[in-house]
């Protein structure tokens, strides 16, 4: 019986792509998902201080959706150093002016703060409607959630 435990290297991780259309999908649900992807949790050959994440293809981000009264209550914080720089915006208005980064701060948030924090951010890419300039990949895989 073999005692020692697998450790995946930089050069042996392959990584893929999914696409997830986010027409009415559950906000958290979907960064839920979305974060463990990115992180490489999904894999069997996870390994905490390797990058085993896979990029993700987040489409239709202005179709999300929320449960409850989040639309009205939940609150988006701004702080910009000076006093009285403090911004507050309805998660309502995010999902109007700036629905990406509605979908982006809720998968940051999902992330542990390591050293890989940064590298599996920027393999989340996130667009408003269908188009996104990675058809040419020939391997995306489509995730359901």
């Amino acid at each position: 019986m073999n005692k020692t435990t697998f450790m995946a290297k930089k050069g042996e991780i392959k990584h893929s792509w999914y696409m997830v259309d986010a027409t009415n999908k559950i906000l958290g649900r979907l960064a839920a998902k979305v974060a463990s992807i990115i992180k490489g949790k999904h894999k069997a050959i996870f390994t905490p201080h390797v990058d085993c994440g896979d990029y993700v293809i987040v489409v239709n981000a202005s179709k999300i959706k929320v449960t409850g009264r989040k639309l009205k209550e939940k609150k988006y914080l701004n702080y910009s150093g000076y006093p009285g720089g403090l911004k507050e915006t309805s998660l309502e208005n995010m999902l109007k002016n700036k629905p990406t980064e509605v979908i982006k701060r809720a998968v940051r948030r999902m992330l542990p703060r390591k050293p890989l924090y940064v590298k599996a951010l920027n393999k989340l890419r996130i667009f408003t409607g269908d188009k996104h300039p990675y058809t040419n990949i020939k391997k995306i895989k489509k995730l359901e959630i």
